[in-house]
This record gives C-alpha cells, structure tokens and sequence, in this order.
C-alpha cells in the first residue's frame, strides 16, 4: 500500500541537519497514516527550550523540506513540539537540561526520591533535597544506575534562591528559564 508519506528514518533524515543547524535534535517522528490527512509529528529537544517562536521557525522549515520531498504525495499535517514535561529522563542529556528542575525518582530499590535536579558528573546526579533534620537543603549523590524512572515535576511554585545555588543554576538562568528560553 502507498501512503504518500515517507518513513520514519526518512523524515529523521531529511530534517536532521536543518534541526542540528538551529541547536535541536529530533528525539522521535511519528507518522499517523489513520488520520485525514495523515499527521507527521516531529519531537524535537535541545540545551535550549523550545519556544513557540523557533517551533513556528522549525515548523516553516520543515514543510519546505517535507513539501520539496520527490516521494511526499497529498497533503499531511505538520506538527514540531518538544517531548512534554511527562517525558521520562533516560539519559545524561535529559538530566543535563532537565537542571534546576524537580524531579521525582523511583530508585531500584523501590523507594522514591524527590528534589531538584543539580549537575551531573560521571554518571552520578547531584540532587537538592530537603533535609528534615536539619531544616535546610542538602545535594544527595545519587547514580544514574540506580534509577528506574525520572520524570520532571510540575511547579506552581517559585523554589528558594538556596535551592537553586545548590542545584547550580544562578539567576540568569532562572531568568531565562521562566521566559521559557532554556
């Protein structure tokens, strides 16, 4: 059967340089031939959040390219996005930009760990937690290793100055990240 479309591995291909040259990467391409028309969807992710200004910038590219594609036929629709706050962190790149931001850990030994996500050094993440005893925060060495899962948390909340010093993110950072810029 023809779809008109073309694979996953060839819109990774065709879009990947374009998506490198403006500082992301593509994580995934689903390709859903059962909607009318048929929707391409293209996560991207990079050391910079995306915003709605270079997914709009990413999305004109990516049509061009799609649109000049010899084996694209009929008409699709186009979505880039970033993973989502829901995203699983499951590499040394997701913590390194998932940092400043809470995170709650299932460990393999089946307790859960919540703090904030600081630096990351030879597989091991520095994690700002809450330490009861003595009402403050603390970094608690923790290895990627013994990890199962990590997902982001959603904040409603703006965290103490002391936390992010401990997390290492300084006030431009901060600044940027609540502009949406990291």
């Amino acid at each position: 059967m023809t779809t008109g479309l073309p694979s996953q591995t060839q819109v990774i291909e065709l879009l990947d340089g374009e998506f490198a040259r403006a500082g992301y990467e593509i994580e995934d391409v689903v390709i859903d031939w059962r909607a009318h028309p048929p929707r391409i969807t293209v996560v991207a992710d990079g050391d910079t959040a995306l915003d709605l200004d270079t997914i709009a910038a990413l999305s004109r590219s990516a049509s061009s390219l799609l649109d000049a594609a010899p084996d694209l036929d009929g008409s699709y629709v186009l979505e880039v996005t970033s993973p989502g706050i829901d995203r699983p962190l499951t590499s040394d790149k997701h913590f390194r930009r998932a940092r400043g931001r809470k995170v709650e850990l299932a460990m393999a030994d089946g307790t859960q760990v919540t703090g904030r996500v600081g630096e990351l050094h030879d597989g091991t993440l520095s994690l700002v937690v809450r330490d009861a005893r003595a009402r403050d925060w603390a970094v608690r060495p923790i290895s990627l290793g013994g990890i199962s899962k990590a997902v982001v948390q959603v904040e409603f909340s703006t965290p103490s100055q002391r936390e992010m010093e401990l997390a290492g993110v300084d006030g431009a950072d901060r600044s940027a990240e609540a502009e949406g810029r990291t």
